[in-house]
């Protein structure tokens, strides 16, 4: 049997994935994020054709 677990995360930041640069701006503003301490990665929205900069932190 398998279980699933949801973590509640947080969106930073959104970035289209129709960009031409595609990813990069995404990466980029995490790489800035981790920079400042904030544990951000890089996810796929497939239903809003989007790149989110999430963290599973909360923040202020």
């Amino acid at each position: 049997m398998a279980t699933t677990s949801t973590q509640a995360r947080t969106v930073l930041e959104r970035f289209p994935a129709g960009s031409p640069r595609g990813s990069w701006p995404a990466e980029e503003y995490a790489a800035h994020q981790r920079a400042q301490g904030t544990p951000a990665q890089v996810v796929m929205d497939l239903s809003t054709d989007q790149f989110l900069v999430v963290t599973d932190t909360t923040t202020q």
